[in-house]
């Protein structure tokens, strides 16, 4: 039995990117099914992002590869886009192999570059 959301901040919620945990290899028959659960989650979410968690993939192919392109390309006609969640590293160089970018959770977005700090130094300053 699952209890009512707690009241309040209902808004904050509606931020908050849905997760599509991909399990298992992916196969070309899951595909299809795949852009549809992208495209119903993105109705749902004012977020514009569906997270897929793609930690428990196991090797990657060109199957996988195949399935996110065709799952962010699918994002991006909805409006939205698709985040990684735990890519292997090998699907990552697979990824960039074949010249497809994907945000990954926890690395900066391509548009953002990271903060750094600036020391200014003043006129008079002796040397480090």
């Amino acid at each position: 039995m699952s209890s009512p959301p707690p009241p309040g901040l209902p808004h904050v919620d509606a931020l908050t990117p849905d997760v599509l945990v991909l399990p298992g290899p992916v196969t070309r028959d899951e595909v299809p099914r795949l852009c549809e659960a992208v495209r119903a989650r993105l109705r749902h979410t004012a977020a514009h992002v569906v997270v897929c968690d793609v930690a428990g993939l196991g090797p990657p192919g060109l199957t996988t590869v195949d399935a996110l392109a065709r799952m962010q390309l699918t994002a991006r006609r909805a409006g939205g886009r698709i985040r990684l969640r735990g890519p292997d590293p090998a699907l990552t160089a697979l990824l960039a192999l074949v010249g497809l970018r994907f945000e990954v959770e926890g690395e900066p977005e391509q548009r953002e570059p990271p903060l750094r700090v600036e020391e200014a130094v003043e006129p008079g300053d002796p040397p480090l």
